[in-house]
């Protein structure tokens, strides 16, 4: 039992982290943000009026323009592509308050659904005090889960100083580092280290932290590998310390036939791993380095197939639960595909011991959870249907993967366990 605990606590603090990034219900929140610049008000204006005489200094923003004869329209198309590969374009309508201040709001986008822009407000000010001006921003919306909240804060702050560098040398360039290799390399030592102790803070604790490490970075490659499959040039890979990575495309899915491949080839392409890691482990067993090469096969056998059979449960916000949306549209053949990935995974724990109480509990949770449907941002145009042949082929995939990770669990947790 004591074996069990650990991973019990990271599933639920893993568990509890989704929630509230992704669904706690935030409500209407205002971020505020002020900032002194060294310039007169007339210029910072002319940069952040959507009107500007300067209005597309900013990097993402590729043209800023009036729409319509009244002055109170500003279409602007932006660097962020939409579902075919072309610049989003939004349309503000813009209330001046005095010659240095104005709110606006989004009254048509050519990638969201108007509805997503409902609640949102923008107001900028300018106050000029002591030879240096004053910019005021905020920026009001409903928010679902604090992840979108938290990427509008950090947004707001590398434009402002994006803005300061124009206001200096004329020039904008993008600010930030998070997105950087190294960056990334730093997030995952970091995410590596705050695993280590559900392992024990043990030589063996680190290892089997950095092989969970390792087994999240080759899932989120192989959603990446989808991604650019279908044309996402700058699809990226983040590391979320104790969450692991998330993998985000360069614009919004085409079809859903798409969205599926994409969230089932994280755990697909580890698949393909499952058996050359069961070779490699044959091959190790009959050489002299067995010794050595025996249980960290096995273990990283094991980790690979948890992680992956995990991210697989028909979970809304899971790879599994999105596949399953997309294959099927109606709520009851969702149920069944659900119970078919459950009935695999309980069979699985049946088969490595695991205790029918922790066993019955455990699915009764993810069955309950995966009932409730999560939040998702609605498209301006519905995704492309699936053709019956791509849900055939997305569907023998999904239970593919399932089997198969299932499987490395099996034969893993065997070998180590009546071996220990």
């Amino acid at each position: 039992m004591a074996t069990i605990n650990p991973g019990l606590i990271l599933l639920a603090i893993n568990l509890f982290l989704l929630w509230l990034i992704m669904a706690a219900p935030v409500g209407v929140r205002t971020l505020r943000l002020t900032r002194r610049f060294e310039a007169r008000p007339e210029r910072i204006w002319s940069a952040i009026d959507p009107l500007g005489e300067h209005a597309d200094w900013n990097p993402s923003v590729i043209s800023s323009r009036a729409e319509g004869p009244s002055g109170r329209f500003a279409r602007q198309a932006l660097d962020h592509l939409d579902r075919k590969g072309a610049p989003i374009e939004r349309v503000l309508e813009i209330s001046r308050e005095d010659r240095f201040a104005y709110s606006a709001r989004v009254v048509d986008d050519t990638a969201l659904d108007p509805t997503f822009w409902a609640a949102y407000r923008e107001r900028r000010a300018l106050r000029e005090e002591n030879g240096a001006t004053e910019l005021v921003v905020e920026q009001t919306d409903r928010y679902r889960g604090i992840a979108f909240l938290v990427f509008r804060y950090f947004a707001l702050r590398r434009e402002m100083r994006s803005l300061e560098g124009w206001l200096k040398t004329g020039e904008a360039k993008k600010v930030g580092v998070f997105e950087r290799p190294p960056m990334q390399v730093f997030l995952a030592v970091v995410s590596t280290l705050l695993f280590w102790p559900f392992f024990g803070l043990t030589m063996n604790g680190l290892v089997l932290s950095s092989i969970l490490t390792l087994v999240i970075v080759f899932h989120e490659l192989g959603h990446m590998a989808a991604y650019r499959a279908f044309g996402h040039r700058t699809a990226r890979m983040i590391f979320v310390p104790l969450l692991g990575g998330i993998a985000i495309g360069g614009r919004p899915y085409n079809s859903n036939f798409e969205a599926a491949t994409c969230a089932l080839m994280g755990a697909g392409m580890s698949a393909f791993v499952v058996p050359i890691a069961i070779v490699g482990h044959e091959a190790a067993m009959k050489s002299h380095a067995a010794d050595v090469l025996d249980r960290p096969l096995l273990v990283m056998i094991l980790v690979l197939g948890g992680f992956n059979l995990l991210n697989l449960l028909p979970m809304a916000r899971f790879d599994g639960g999105q596949v399953l949306r997309r294959i099927f549209p109606g709520l009851g053949m969702q149920m069944l595909g659900s119970f078919g990935i459950s009935a695999v995974i309980a069979v699985t724990g049946w088969e490595v011991g695991v205790p029918q109480d922790i066993l019955v509990v455990s699915l009764a949770i993810f069955a309950l959870l995966s009932m409730i449907s999560a939040g998702t941002v609605k498209m301006r145009d519905e995704l492309a249907p699936m053709r019956p042949a791509e849900s055939l082929l997305v569907g023998l995939g999904l239970y593919a993967a399932v089997i198969i990770h299932s499987y490395a669990i099996v034969f893993s947790a065997g070998l180590l366990f009546s071996s220990s």
